[in-house]
């Protein structure tokens, strides 16, 4: 994989531009060697810690020499001299290791990683990922735009959601994507319509919710049947009776996902089972699978989490899938994007007030939305050698809204003029971002070893009216 992947950094440019940095302490062939998905234990802290080792957890590491903040080859501190703050910083190795340790984990079956697009779809990401033969999981017509111009291949696309609309469903159609996970009886009819009128066979599957608790925020659990997602698993045999009598359909699949960011194995194997009841019941009545997809939603460590072993989650899966002779597809996100980027922003001021001592930044709840919409935790550290402290502060941005905070209670030593590391922004945070408040969308840097490459240029003031009336 390794050859593969620096034969491919090696010929692929952008067109952005791109920086070989300076020679730095701080080897990356310890960050490639010593890379995994758990956290750390409790007392190993970049916020405390100058390591000499990666801490690959979270992509970035501490230089031996002087305890500055590196990504891959790379200092973060030159990243934020070179192109501004704020800036999302990737790394490449992180995002094509997390990608192979899918493919890896499952070599004993026959799989299709599709990679969740709405996670991050920045086109220099997803052409790294298409070179290396992953599939795509799509929720727009945009998306499979994207997909497309990134030179995935249609037909290994799979395309969610609950809105298809008819020009959407007619660009799939026409692209030749691999399969529609049908969330409602209407779409099913609406999918029939459509592929009827262009003459075409529209394959699907539907998206069925298994009844199971993920245990995750409820903002992104998907699998009860209260949920907009899918369709209820008592509804779903009469469904599939409908889609075999519907003209231009295929049947050749069913899906599930039951939310995000989930760290046990125990519910996906709950959805698992209850899945295959239901492909039990289907072959009884001669409705024969090509596939199963078995969503996304394995967890990451943003704190504290133990997140489940993909090597575990596939020894658990073989004896289920011993007897079926179709395709097992994945849609991870998080998981192969969430530890491969973070957010570089810079401290303006210092504010006391009572009962809180205030880090005002120049990064918003506009350019990093999860601390805000879902309380998430995102570890925020010094770039420079941190210093020892003991007292807490709460981390908040410049867009007027009260929520518009990035951390609470973080024990920081910081002065006005330092520049901070929100970890594991990868996933969910350019995608989220908005231009709230008339604030440019952020620049996004590709880190190879010692290269950067702008992957996608920092808006300008004229950006944000140049589609508008004058």
């Amino acid at each position: 994989m390794w050859t593969q992947g620096w034969a491919l950094s090696a010929s692929w440019r952008n067109a952005g531009f791109s920086h070989r940095a300076s020679a730095c302490s701080g080897t990356f062939g310890n960050f490639a060697l010593f890379f995994h998905q758990s956290c750390p234990p409790s007392n190993f802290s970049l916020t405390q810690t100058a390591m000499s080792r990666p801490l690959t957890v979270f992509g970035p590491y501490r230089s031996p020499t002087d305890g500055t903040l590196m990504l891959e080859s790379v200092s973060l501190n030159e990243v934020a001299e070179r192109y501004g703050t704020p800036c999302y910083v990737y790394s490449q190795s992180v995002l094509l290791q997390s990608y192979q340790e899918y493919r890896d984990a499952f070599q004993s079956l026959d799989t299709l990683v599709c990679y969740a697009v709405k996670a991050n779809a920045n086109l220099s990401l997803l052409r790294l990922l298409a070179a290396q033969g992953a599939g795509f999981d799509i929720v727009s017509g945009g998306e499979l735009f994207r997909v497309l111009q990134a030179g995935g291949d249609p037909r290994r696309i799979v395309f969610s959601g609950v809105a298809k609309s008819r020009q959407e469903i007619d660009e799939a159609l026409m692209a030749g994507i691999l399969c529609f996970n049908v969330e409602s009886a209407a779409e099913l009819r609406r999918l029939s319509e459509r592929a009827t009128r262009l003459a075409v066979t529209a394959p699907v599957s539907l998206r069925v919710n298994p009844e199971v608790d993920a245990r995750t925020h409820p903002y992104i659990a998907t699998g009860l049947r209260t949920s907009k997602f899918g369709v209820p698993a008592t509804d779903a045999l009469a469904l599939y009776r409908e889609a075999k009598k519907l003209p231009h359909l295929k049947i050749v699949g069913i899906d599930c996902h039951i939310g995000s960011q989930i760290t046990t194995l125990e519910p996906f194997l709950e959805a698992t089972d209850k899945i295959l009841d239901l492909v039990h019941q289907l072959a009884e009545e001669d409705i024969h699978l090509e596939h199963i997809d078995l969503g996304g939603g394995v967890g990451i460590c943003y704190r504290d989490e133990n997140p489940l072993s993909l090597s575990d989650y596939a020894s658990a899966l073989k004896p289920r899938f011993s007897q079926f002779r179709g395709r097992l597809l994945f849609e991870p996100g998080r998981r192969i994007v969430g530890n491969a980027g973070l957010l570089l922003t810079r401290v303006e001021y210092l504010k006391s007030i009572p009962e809180r001592q205030l880090v005002i930044v120049d990064a918003g709840m506009n350019d990093l939305m999860r601390p805000s919409l879902y309380q998430a935790w995102h570890e925020i550290v010094p770039v420079d050698a941190p210093r020892k402290t003991d007292q807490k502060v709460d981390i908040v941005g410049p867009v007027c809204e009260s929520t518009d905070v990035l951390g609470t209670e973080r024990v920081l030593d910081v002065q006005a003029g330092d520049l901070l590391a929100i970890l594991s922004c990868g996933a969910y945070g350019a995608s989220m971002s908005s231009r709230y408040n008339a604030r440019p969308l952020l620049p996004e840097v590709l880190v190879n070893g010692s290269l950067t490459t702008v992957i996608r240029r920092r808006e300008t003031y004229a950006d944000l009216i140049q589609h508008e009336l004058p």
